[in-house]
């Protein structure tokens, strides 16, 4: 198993982590967009955001992999 690290997004509800992945999907949208009309001045920023979506469906999925595990270990009892 991966070493875990402190994450803001741990304190965070189901539904406050789907917010927040919504928010920095529509952030890369919108600098992709500037990036094509040419007003995109931090180039950066794309990566940035692009690992802000990557955190966030990882926190989802690690809790969809928690939850399934505790339902197969409550259901082996």
């Amino acid at each position: 198993m991966a070493k875990s690290r402190p994450n803001e997004m741990t304190a965070l509800s189901d539904h406050e982590v789907h917010e927040h992945l919504a928010n920095a999907k529509d952030s890369l949208f919108k600098l992709r967009f500037q990036r094509a009309v040419g007003q995109l001045e931090n180039h950066s920023a794309i990566k940035k955001s692009k690992r802000n979506v990557a955190r966030a469906l990882t926190e989802i999925r690690t809790r969809e992999i928690a939850a399934a595990e505790a339902l197969a270990e409550v259901s082996t009892r």
